[in-house]
C-alpha cells in the first residue's frame, strides 16, 4: 500500500486548519501550525516529507510572506509546493507571494471540492517536474561518466602512440612526461599573464595531453633517418620534416566530430615546428596564426631538447638554453611566448632539475 503524502497546515486559527484537517485526511498525513515560527520549524523537520504547504498570509510571529522567504533561502520552494489562503489579500501581498514562489492563492472562505482538486493538480505538477528533473540529473550524470571514459580512453591512446613514438627513436621515454609537465606550467603562466587567452583547468589538462603526440609522425619516418646518430643531409632532413604532416594523417583516422582534444592534437602536431617569422614548417605560419597550444609545445619541445643529452648532441645548462631560445638560435618566438617562458623560468628550473 501506497504511503500517504503530508500536508502542512499554517494558520493561526484552529477552525480553518480543522477545515482543512477534515477535507484532506483521508487521503494525506496532517501536520499542523498555528504561527510562523511552527511552520518553519516544522518545514526544517520533515521538509523531504512535506507534498503540500498551506499557508496562511496573516499569522503571528512570522507571517506567510516571511515563512515563505524562509523557504527560499533554504532551497525548499523548488520542492515544496505552497498554496497561500487568506482573507485580507492585497494586490501588494499577492504579488510578493507569487515573487517568492506561491503555487497558487486560494481566498477565504473557499470551496472545498475546488481547494481538493486545485491540491491534487499542484502536487501532481510538482511531482512530475522533480521527476523530471531527477531524470534529466541522472541522464546528465551518465553524459559526464561518457565523456570521462572517452577522455580516459583518448589519455590511453594518446600514451600508447607516444610510447611507441619513444621507443623507435630509442629515447627513454621521459621526453614525452616532460613535455607535458613544462607545457602544463607555461599554460597556467599564460592564463595569468594574458587575459584574452583564458584556459580553463579542463582545457589546460586536454592540451597537456595532446602534447604527448606532438612528434607521433615519426613512427612513419624510415630508421635509417629516425635512427640516424650523426648529422642529416638535406634530402634525409627533409624528410625527417614530413613527420608534422605524417602525424596529422594518422590522426584523421581518430577524427571525432567537433572534438576539442582532436584539434588540439591535430594542431600541434602539424604546427610545433612553425616559427613566428613563418620560417618553420610545414605550413610556414607567421605571427598568432599559429595557435597559442601549438606554440607552447614548440618552446617547450626546444627547451627540453636543449637541456637534455641526444645521440647528436651534448646538453646545454638551463642559462644557455634561456639565452640560445631569446638569441634566435632555434627559430623565433613571440614575444608574448618569451614574456611566459621568462615568468616560468623558476618552475622549469626545478623540473628539469628533478
Amino acid at each position: 500500500m501506497e504511503e500517504k503524502k503530508t500536508l502542512l497546515i499554517a494558520d493561526d486559527v484552529m477552525i480553518n486548519r480543522e477545515l482543512l484537517k477534515d477535507i484532506f485526511e483521508d487521503s494525506y498525513k496532517i501536520l499542523e501550525a498555528s504561527n510562523g515560527e511552527e511552520a518553519i520549524e516544522l518545514l526544517d523537520e520533515h521538509r523531504d516529507e512535506i507534498s503540500l504547504l498551506f499557508l496562511d498570509l496573516v499569522m503571528p510571529k512570522k507571517d506567510g510572506l516571511e515563512v515563505m522567504h524562509h523557504m527560499s533561502l533554504n532551497n525548499m520552494i523548488s520542492t515544496i509546493p505552497v498554496i497561500m489562503i487568506t482573507g485580507e489579500a492585497t494586490v501588494e501581498s499577492d504579488v510578493r507571494a507569487y515573487e517568492l514562489g506561491a503555487a497558487d492563492i486560494i481566498y477565504k472562505p473557499f470551496e472545498p471540492a475546488v481547494v481538493i482538486r486545485r491540491a491534487k493538480n499542484i502536487i501532481e505538477l510538482y511531482e512530475h517536474r522533480i521527476s523530471i528533473e531527477h531524470e534529466l540529473e541522472i541522464r546528465t550524470q551518465e553524459l559526464i561518466e561518457s565523456k570521462r571514459k572517452i577522455e580516459q580512453s583518448n589519455i590511453f591512446l594518446t600514451n600508447a602512440l607516444s610510447s611507441v613514438v619513444e621507443f623507435r627513436s630509442q629515447e627513454s621515454g621521459e621526453h614525452i612526461q616532460r613535455v607535458k609537465n613544462l607545457t602544463r606550467i607555461m599554460l597556467r603562466h599564460w592564463r595569468a599573464l594574458f587575459g584574452e587567452n583564458q584556459f580553463t583547468d579542463e582545457q589546460i589538462e586536454l592540451i597537456v595531453n595532446a602534447s604527448a603526440l606532438h612528434d607521433v609522425g615519426k613512427i612513419a619516418i624510415p630508421d635509417s633517418i629516425l635512427l640516424k646518430p650523426g648529422r642529416l643531409t638535406e634530402e634525409e632532413y627533409e624528410e625527417m620534416k614530413k613527420h608534422t604532416v605524417y602525424g596529422c594523417q594518422m590522426l584523421e583516422h581518430f577524427k571525432q566530430e567537433e572534438n576539442e582534444f582532436y584539434q588540439y592534437c591535430y594542431d600541434i602536431c602539424r604546427y610545433h615546428h612553425e616559427r613566428y617569422d613563418g620560417r618553420g614548417y610545414p605550413d610556414k605560419l607567421t605571427g598568432d596564426n599559429i595557435p597559442v597550444w601549438a606554440q607552447v609545445v614548440s618552446i617547450v619541445d626546444v627547451y627540453d631538447a636543449l637541456v637534455n643529452k641526444r645521440v647528436y648532441k651534448a646538453s646545454f645548462t638551463i642559462e644557455e638554453t634561456y639565452r640560445m631560445i631569446h638569441r634566435g638560435e632555434c627559430g623565433t618566438f613571440s614575444p608574448k611566448l618569451l614574456e611566459c617562458f621568462d615568468d616560468a623560468k623558476e618552475e622549469f628550473t626545478e623540473a628539469t632539475q628533478i
